[in-house]
């Protein structure tokens, strides 16, 4: 993938997340009766939403640092090993920072 494609639809993604963030840190809209049913509900609503924005804001540094590779001239190498990331995995990951290989041995010692 070009680098000109490439920025495009991180910075697609980018502004994707942010409106998603926003809505997750968003305020609960209108006002309801509360409950010990609704407060339980509400609890583990907002568990979801801090785990959903948790994954929020790590997908949008992910894509913050593949914009900063291209501008440094670095986009399309593995962050590791500096061998070319596939083109495939680019297409279906344009924030991929990894070869598959490094990506692999990353994921193995979490």
């Amino acid at each position: 993938m070009d680098v000109t494609t490439a920025r495009e639809r991180l910075e697609e993604m980018l502004a994707d997340l942010d409106r998603s963030i926003g809505v997750l840190r968003g305020e609960p809209v209108g006002v309801r009766d509360r409950s010990a049913a609704d407060a339980g509900s509400d609890l583990t609503d907002a568990d979801r939403a801090q785990a959903m924005l948790t994954v929020a804001n790590s997908q949008r540094q992910a894509i913050v640092e593949a914009i900063r590779r291209i501008d440094e001239g670095a986009y399309g190498r593995c962050v590791d090993c500096a061998k070319p990331v596939p083109e495939g995995r680019l297409e279906a990951r344009p924030e991929a920072a990894r070869c598959v290989p490094c990506q692999g041995k990353r994921e193995r010692r979490r």
